[in-house]
This record gives C-alpha cells, structure tokens and sequence, in this order.
C-alpha cells in the first residue's frame, strides 16, 4: 500500500519530487517505510537518533496518522531524516493520552533523499482503524511548508486559516484487508484497553 503525498496542506501542488509513504505488513504490526527529499531544514534535533524526541513536529519529519472515524481514537507517529521519532496515542482531537513510545525505526540518507523504516505494532493501533492520513513538514520557522496527503479542499479554505493536520474530517479510508486479507481481523491492544491520561494536547 503505497501514497505519495503531492499537495500542500491546503490543496496547492508540491514543487519537488513528492515524499512517499508505504505500509507493509509485518509480524505482529505494519512496516511503514519512508522514501523523501532531504531539505535538512530545519537542522537536526539535538536528541539522540534511535530515541523519541518530544514536539518533534517543530523539525523535518514525515508523519502519518491512523484514525477510528466513530470514537475518534487515533495513531500519530512522526519520523525524521536523522533517525528521531515521536509516537502519540490520542483519544479525541488533539487529546493526548501517551506519548513517546518506543519504537524500532532505520533511516539511511543520502546528500538530498533519505530512506526510513519503522515497525509499528498492532498495539499502537486504535481498534478498527477506518481512516489514514499523512504528511510532510519542514522549513526553519517563519518559512514552514506543510504538506498533506488528503489536504484542504481549496474551495473551502477560510481565509487567514492556518494548517492544521487533526482537521480529521479531511481524512479518507483505508482497509488493512487489502493488505492482510479478507479473513484478516484486527487485533486487539491491551494498550488502549488500559487507556490513561497523561499529556492534554498536540500542536500538530
């Protein structure tokens, strides 16, 4: 299952080779692989690569997100170019409950691409995942571009409105089946089942 995301966040088309997000089935969860230009801008987070780097949102990073339309309980995973990440499970728009899991992720770059590979476990995944959206931040502040896999509609953009990527309206379905089989069902986390509050909101 591959995407390529090809627009700005509000419906505009990119201007360069367009950031590409696969999902793979793997054991026990979903290989999301990443293949995207290298900006290098902003500079790299100060954290270690390999370790999750809270409000990794304000750097380059490519993030995808997996959505229950009804209980809008939701998946969001961050990756960036130099090997950081940022998991968040949240229950409601823009409500928080954990943060920073762990999470086995490989990047390889080259002088203006790179390559990522994270593992993603069906714990992480909110039951009966309807709906995916992804995309692609970068920029030093003042001159951020956000790019969006299933943007805005041009037609109704308000005016003044800023990018927001848990407008979870805008997002479209997606089916695991394709990837796993009709007779495949999603299985059950006992993460979510012990869901917790411990964080209020993300900005992204």
């Amino acid at each position: 299952m591959d995407f390529e995301i090809e627009h700005t966040w509000d419906s505009f088309p990119v201007q360069h080779e367009p950031v590409s997000v696969g999902l793979r089935p793997d054991e026990g969860g979903v290989m999301m692989q990443i293949s995207a230009p290298l900006f290098n801008d902003p500079p790299a987070p100060l954290g270690k690569p390999g370790i999750p780097f809270n409000e990794l949102w304000n750097y380059e990073v490519v993030e995808a997100f997996f959505l229950n339309d009804v209980t809008e309980q939701y998946l969001e995973v961050e990756l960036c170019p130099h090997g950081q990440h940022l998991v968040l499970l949240l229950s409601g728009r823009r409500n928080v409950w954990k943060q920073e899991l762990a999470l086995s992720f490989e990047v390889s770059r080259e002088e203006t691409k790179w390559k990522g590979k994270a593992y993603l476990p069906w714990a992480y995944f909110p039951p009966n995942v309807t709906k995916f959206n992804a995309f692609a931040i970068r920029g030093s502040e003042g001159k951020r571009c956000y790019e969006a896999l299933y943007p805005v509609p041009r037609h109704e953009l308000q005016e003044g409105q800023e990018p927001d990527f848990h407008r979870l309206e805008y997002f479209k379905p997606i089916r695991f089946n394709t990837l796993l089989g009709d007779e495949w069902k999603q299985p059950k986390s006992e993460l979510w089942l012990l869901e917790k509050p411990d964080v209020l909101e993300s900005n992204t």
